[in-house]
């Protein structure tokens, strides 16, 4: 081991490397090149100039830190509480409003939404609120709410029959001031919007609220049902019809049911059979007139081409209209077509001179039933020969 010839690690063998009189590759490829200016050292590497005391002030915003002295006395670093801004903020543009001014641009305001009348209809607001709170109202025993319904219901479909259907209502005067009464219409539009307009209708013209009769799908849906309730509407049941109309109550009905509604377009203002005469039972049983009613533009809301049975059956409905808007354009096809609505109220037919068991005769039961039909059936047709067209 004595003769062995030690290689230095990083020389490759060669002679000559490692022994510090030749630089290795690396170290060359360190050294600047001829000619190349020699690498200056960094800012931060040298000594900072020392400046006057009177230059070293602390900036107005950052903590001054004590240092320690230069006997090297270890002091634990102290935070100085920054100087006070004394540059003034910007205030609010609302601050100096006062409340004055405050107020009289809330009248000012509340008049151009609500007219001149806006303080009491504020004040009959807020006190609908403290009776609802408080439970201080009254529901019928068929869950008709009649302040909901005026205050709610009827100012909500007022402006679609006003501005957009734009009903004219003829023979008014045929509806009873008091007492009870059955309106009996026919029925159409694909969606029971007919019914609905008849209610406002006959509520602006009267001051009356019409009980319409409903079949017991309207009641199984989950937020139509309790809707219908407090608006007035009822089973569509010779029970609950003869009680509203032994306590004097409008009563209104649409004997044609689905059938109506759900015909197609070909077949617009043709009657569907009225069923079995139950209304004209519990009217001879009450002895209360019968008001029959013509409407004509409803058919023309949603024009009824097409039904899927199928997909009807599945969900349960009676039919899933197709129209030339629906489903086609989504939503916007349940837009009903502003059509020009009339609604006369004929004659009202008597059933206080029958006798008391009537209601138990089936001939006389068909009899007026027919007749009601063909009153409404004929109205209907001078209703269309007047009519100049479907949309004025």
């Amino acid at each position: 081991m004595g003769d062995a010839e030690i290689i230095p690690i990083g020389t490759r063998g060669q002679p000559g490397r490692g022994t510090g009189k030749r630089p290795s590759a690396a170290a060359r490829g360190l050294a600047p090149k001829s000619g190349a200016p020699a690498r200056k050292a960094p800012a931060a590497d040298k000594p900072a100039a020392k400046k006057p005391a009177a230059e070293k002030q602390p900036d107005a915003d950052q903590p001054v830190i004590a240092t320690a002295p230069a006997d090297d006395t270890p002091v634990l670093p102290t935070v100085a509480a920054a100087p006070a801004r004394t540059a003034e903020r910007g205030t609010s543009p609302l601050a100096g409003i006062p409340a004055g001014d405050w107020l009289a641009a809330f009248q000012h305001a509340s008049k151009e939404l609500f007219g001149d009348q806006w303080e009491p209809q504020l004040a009959r607001f807020l006190a609908f609120l403290r009776r609802r709170l408080t439970g201080d109202y009254a529901v019928d025993e068929y869950g008709f709410d009649a302040e909901v319904t005026e205050r709610f219901f009827m100012a909500a479909l007022r402006p679609l029959a006003q501005k957009w259907f734009r009903i004219e209502v003829r023979g008014v005067e045929n509806i009873p001031a008091e007492g009870g009464a059955l309106v009996v219409s026919n029925h159409s539009g694909t969606i029971p919007v007919d019914g609905l307009m008849t209610m406002v209708s006959i509520h602006d013209h009267t001051g009356r609220h019409l009980r319409p009769l409903g079949a017991d799908l309207v009641f199984r849906l989950p937020v139509v049902g309790s809707l219908a309730r407090k608006g007035g509407a009822t089973l569509a049941c010779n029970e609950d019809a003869e009680r509203m109309l032994s306590d004097g109550k409008l009563v209104g009905v649409w004997p044609e049911g689905f059938k109506g509604i759900g015909k197609p377009f070909s077949d617009r203002y043709k009657l569907q059979r009225f069923g079995r005469g139950g209304f004209v039972s519990a009217a001879l049983r009450t002895g209360v007139p019968i008001i029959p009613l013509s409407v004509v533009g409803a058919e023309e809301i949603y024009p009824l081409v097409g039904n899927i049975p199928s997909l009807a059956r599945l969900l349960g409905v009676p039919y899933i209209p197709i129209t030339p808007l629906f489903p086609w354009l989504g939503p916007l096809g349940l837009v009903p077509l502003p059509s020009k609505w009339l609604l006369e109220f004929g004659e009202p037919i008597r059933t206080d001179e029958y006798d008391a068991g009537a209601a138990e005769d089936p001939m006389l039961v068909f009899n007026v039933t027919d007749q009601v039909r063909e009153t409404i059936q004929h109205t209907l047709y001078s209703l269309l020969r007047e009519r100049e067209s479907v949309f004025r």
